[in-house]
């Protein structure tokens, strides 16, 4: 009998129908892709109704490729890696005849005339893209949320947010309505999402999907560029998905970006070394998050892997780095982007910060503002070329800083991000709680993120009482969260996607 998809759909917590799992049933005859696509959206409108994580419907034209997706197959024409699997995309990539506003009012007409490289890959793979969700305007900060489209909720509390700045897909594909959702990635977009929502997720190597959207922070700058990510119900919805958005195991030429380095396979995890943190020395993680790696290095070391504990080097010098090579301009890309648009508050906050360092560092010192938006702010208020080389210089200094620290580690395992999902609006104290993420931008290695449990009752909180404000919005973020999805990160050196997925697949719940 064949089984109800719906049904499958719904069951989050056992896994369910994830992107490779559907694309095998299909292929093999025992579903058809007008089904697939038919249980998706009626679990996205489901699930929608309390998140509102899509921005546009494409149900019509997904239901006519489903339909074409079964044609294609019943004549024994050749089946693409994703044939009549629905997806979901960020709404800031370009797919031919839809919006990508980025949040902004004024861009709400602006129809792409084509599919932005990645989403032309996967939908010669063969994917139906279902719908488009929610951003952060411009794609600046972790929550999801514009002037546009308005606020997009966690799946698991609809008093917390779904992260940014692709919170739509985090919402979709953590409540299990998605079986593979495309996002973008600069400083944690894919992965503070799938943490928060309980998703696996991948940010692939610097350079490997490149992701060259405009009305973002400027593509021009290149030491930390923007890429396309993944998140999926499983990690072999990121392997398959990877390969897809790569080109290929192995890519040719194909006359957009340049292809990326090839592809490597599974590595057994008895070979793998891994080094271990749970604290990065500049934002303490909630004694759920701290478990959560703990546990995660047991698995993995009881699975065959060489563990050892682990200190990052000078996490807070990456961390300015990476806040000043991002407003390197002063915010002017930005600014052009926006124009006479309405600003999100969390964006005209970074915007007066970038343009009156002075006066925003008084006011933050005069009203006890958080430490957070203090020592962000503090790599503000330089736009000179000469400065932005010195970073770049900087940067790669500790680029070698850092491989000579991880040693011969070949997989490093820690927080995701050092909260459970904020509170809606928290994210404007708690930025240096989601930097977690920055550290492997900066640093250009790929990452990804793994679910591996919850929040436990009398586990929420153990942070002193103080007067700043980041930590009492950290305290109150930690207050009822029991019951929130947690999550580690895993990274390795550039090029070296197999090695994270294989330790992510090691931490995967067992059937």
């Amino acid at each position: 009998m064949r089984e109800n998809l719906a049904e499958v759909l719904a069951r989050r917590e056992t896994g369910g129908h994830g992107a490779a799992q559907l694309a095998a049933a299909i292929a093999r005859g025992e579903l058809s892709a007008i089904e697939a696509v038919e249980a998706t959206i009626a679990r996205i409108d489901a699930l929608d109704a309390r998140v509102h994580a899509v921005v546009h419907r494409r149900y019509e034209e997904a239901r006519e490729e489903a339909r074409a997706a079964d044609r294609a197959r019943a004549a024994g024409q050749p089946l693409g890696p994703l044939h009549g699997v629905p997806i979901t995309l960020k709404e800031c990539l370009d797919l031919a005849g839809t919006p990508s506003t980025f949040g902004l009012p004024s861009r709400r007409g602006a129809v792409a005339p084509v599919d932005e490289t990645h989403v032309r890959r996967l939908r010669q793979a063969g994917a139906i893209v279902v719908a488009k969700t929610n951003v952060a305007q411009l794609l600046a900060y972790i929550e999801t949320d514009n002037p546009l489209f308005g606020r997009t909720d966690n799946p698991h509390d609809p008093t917390r947010s779904a992260g940014g700045s692709s919170g739509g897909e985090g919402a979709l594909v953590g409540g299990g309505a998605s079986p593979l959702g495309i996002g973008t990635d600069i400083g944690g977009s894919v992965r503070v999402p799938a943490a928060f929502c309980g998703a696996w997720a991948l940010k692939p190597t610097s350079g490997r999907c490149d992701d060259l959207g405009r009305f973002s922070i400027p593509v021009g700058q290149r030491t930390v560029p923007s890429q396309v990510g993944l998140l999926g119900q499983s990690v072999a919805d990121l392997w398959l998905g990877l390969e897809v958005l790569n080109g290929g195991k192995r890519p040719a030429p194909d006359g957009t970006l340049a292809p990326a380095m090839p592809l490597l396979d599974p590595v057994a995890l008895s070979r793998l070394r891994v080094a271990w943190f749970d604290d990065d020395g500049t934002f303490t993680p909630s004694p759920a998050v701290r478990r959560a790696v703990r546990e995660a290095a047991a698995a993995l070391e009881a699975r065959g892997a060489t563990v050892r504990r682990f200190t990052p080097p000078d996490v807070g010098r990456a961390r300015d780095l990476f806040f000043g090579l991002l407003a390197a301009d002063g915010f002017a890309g930005c600014r052009r982007a926006l124009g006479r648009d309405a600003r999100d508050p969390r964006v005209a906050q970074i915007e007066l910060a970038a343009r009156h360092k002075w006066l925003v560092d008084v006011l933050l010192s005069l009203s006890g503002r958080g430490r957070s938006k203090r020592e962000i702010v503090a790599n503000y208020g330089r736009t000179d070329t000469d400065h932005y080389w010195q970073l770049v210089e900087a940067t790669l200094d500790y680029r070698v800083q850092f491989e000579r620290a991880v040693g011969d580690a070949d997989v490093l395992l820690g927080p995701a991000t050092a909260l459970p999902a904020f509170r809606h609006g928290a994210a404007a104290e708690l930025a240096l709680a989601g930097a977690y993420t920055c550290l492997y931008n900066l640093l250009g290695w790929p990452a990804g993120i793994a679910p591996t449990t919850r929040v436990r009752e009398g586990e929420e909180s153990d942070r002193p009482p103080s007067r700043d404000k980041m930590d009492a919005a950290a305290r109150e973020t930690e207050r009822g969260s029991t019951g929130l999805p947690v999550a580690v990160q895993l990274a390795a050196r550039p090029w070296r996607e197999d090695l994270v997925l294989s330790a992510m697949a090691a931490l995967e719940p067992r059937s």
